[in-house]
């Protein structure tokens, strides 16, 4: 006998316990429907960012969508914080501990409540892996919708985006452009609803979600504002009956070759390295042993053959007019990028679902010909070496030679960059250190500021940027984070002192302080632990469980990670 649709509500509706029906009789429910399936829909709220304004809007059309289907469909909300609000002050700590509460929240709720499937809605960057990393946590059927992309700026007849802003007030900051237009075009680079449009964190993910199976067909490129969108949530009933029928686990999707696809995919958009910590954390919550390492041994052989912003100036919306993700991935599939075989959330493999995806334009610059890519590998590279044993993550779209060396120049504040660089006292050859930033230290929060201070002309791609705290996916130059073990827990970037040489081989994997083992020795005698203090206490819950990044920033409270 196949399970019933309702496996997990039933033990409430139909339970030995009669009287907590009383609140479902108070919900307008009736008899027939305590044999219904109960549908969590996990709605990160916060109307105070454009990512995530219209969610609220989204989690209603889901429910209308999962009752013409025949199923009850609960929203909850979850907390949400915007990346780009928060960037450069104390709210920026809040970003990464956001979507293990997010996590944390629908674990909590769905459990509870006896649901017996999970939506996330992914709208800004956390939000998607939040919700990715509880599906995986728990194992009960369900799926990730994709809030959709923010509508592309203009700005004197060009598209602009976020990208766009930070490089102006950089470059006015320099005096490469007057003030009056950066301000112009800050005024205008934003239009509305949606996540950022460019491949930065949140259509990283969106994409990345497509790839590994989590998401439904063209999910991730269907903008916000596009009348698809709420198409897409009210059709949504079916596929989820779908999922119950078959009963199809995230697990049974979650395999070590669904990772591989999906880091190919971020490789081959030249998506943002917070993909990275993302889905190392979702290879421990799904229990796959999938590792920096393996990451490492994927981007050295994906090249580049997507020119999304920011190593290009195309967006989402450019991408959803040519043909949406699955003809991407149809694209990489047949490229033997991708292994179309895996299971998905439609119950088909990826190759089916993308079956019937057009084919890639010719007269377009967002693909690249496959024997012509934008770079024959990815603009991100794994390193490991006696600064960053645990490895350290670089992004480097704007540096040509895989090979950099410079003089460190150390830091302990994102403004104090902004500063130098206004200051003129960054040159080319440097290597800016930015440390105890991390997630025990900080909550590891993004230093958008300090990377769009270093794109000037003058330097962009002429320094390396060391970090054992994040950036945000518009970031672009040779950037280097993540770096483990961090700054505060004793990790070798402490021991770093202006001046020392650092030098990495992106293709050889190796990061270098060129520092010998007895001073080394020397100063870690010397070195003490920071005093830190949190000024909230959700800060100093988080930095008391959480891992390294090289595990992904999960709870060591639950898996037995360093």
């Amino acid at each position: 006998m196949s399970q019933p649709l309702n496996w997990n509500s039933r033990r409430l509706t139909r339970g030995w316990q009669k009287g907590i029906t009383a609140f479902y009789y108070g919900l307008g429910l009736t008899d027939a429907d305590f044999d219904k399936p109960q549908i969590g829909i996990g709605v990160p709220l916060l109307d105070g960012n454009l990512c995530n304004v219209h969610a609220y809007q989204l989690g209603q059309e889901l429910k209308a969508g999962c009752e013409q289907a025949g199923l009850i469909g609960f929203p909850f909300g979850t907390p949400a914080v915007s990346d780009n609000i928060t960037q450069g002050h104390e709210g920026g700590n809040a970003s990464l501990p956001s979507r293990n509460m997010i996590a944390n929240a629908a674990e909590c709720v769905v459990s509870a409540h006896g649901y017996d499937f999970l939506i996330g809605l992914h709208n800004c960057d956390k939000n998607g892996p939040g919700f990715a990393m509880a599906l995986a946590r728990l194992n009960y059927p369900g799926l990730i919708v994709n809030g959709g992309s923010i509508k592309p700026g203009c700005h004197l007849g060009r598209d602009t985006s976020i990208l766009d802003v930070y490089d102006a007030q950089a470059a006015a900051s320099v005096g490469a452009m007057t003030a009056d237009e950066a301000d112009q075009i800050l005024r205008t680079a934003c239009p509305g609803p949606g996540g950022c449009g460019i491949a930065a964190s949140f259509n990283t993910w969106g994409i990345a979600i497509e790839a590994i199976g989590l998401g439904l067909p063209y999910s991730s490129s269907i903008p916000a504002e596009d009348p698809a969108k709420r198409e897409e949530c009210r059709s949504i009933g079916q596929a989820v009956k779908h999922l119950l029928t078959e009963n199809i686990r995230p697990r049974d999707i979650l395999t070590k070759k669904a990772f591989e696809n999906a880091a190919a995919v971020i490789a081959a958009v030249g998506g943002s390295t917070n993909g990275v910590l993302h889905l190392i954390a979702l290879a421990q919550e799904a229990e796959v042993d999938f590792t920096l390492r393996d990451l490492q041994r994927i981007v050295r052989n994906t090249p580049v053959l997507c020119s999304f912003a920011p190593r290009g100036k195309r967006t989402m919306y450019d991408l959803h007019k040519l043909g949406g993700t699955p003809m991407l991935l149809k694209y990489l599939i047949s490229a033997g990028i991708v292994d179309g075989s895996c299971l998905t959330v439609s119950g088909k493999s990826l190759a089916d679902n993308v079956a019937d995806a057009a084919e890639v334009p010719q007269d377009q610059d967002l693909i690249a010909p496959l024997d012509k890519p934008f770079k024959e590998y990815a603009d991100m590279q794994i390193c490991f070496g006696n600064l960053a044993p645990g490895g350290v993550v670089f992004k480097v779209s704007s540096m040509r030679d895989p090979k950099f060396s410079g003089k460190a120049i150390c830091f302990s504040e994102a403004k104090d960059i902004v500063d130098a660089v206004e200051a003129n006292k960054i040159t080319p050859g440097t290597v800016i250190v930015l440390r105890y930033l991390g997630p025990v230290a900080s909550g590891m929060p993004e230093v958008l500021v300090a990377t769009a201070a270093l794109a000037v002309p003058h330097l962009d791609g002429k320094v390396a940027f060391l970090s054992d705290t994040r950036v945000s996916g518009v970031s672009h130059g040779a950037i280097g984070v993540h770096c483990a073990p961090e700054a505060a827990v004793g990790g070798p970037i402490a021991l770093v002192e202006d001046g020392d040489e650092i030098s990495f081989d992106l293709l050889d994997g190796d990061i270098t302080l060129h520092v010998g083992a007895d001073e080394l020795a020397t100063r870690a005698a010397h070195w003490k632990s920071p005093d830190l203090r949190y000024k909230h206490a959700y800060l100093a819950d988080f930095a008391a469980t959480v891992s390294q990044a090289d595990s992904g920033c999960v709870s060591k409270a639950f898996h037995d990670v360093s």
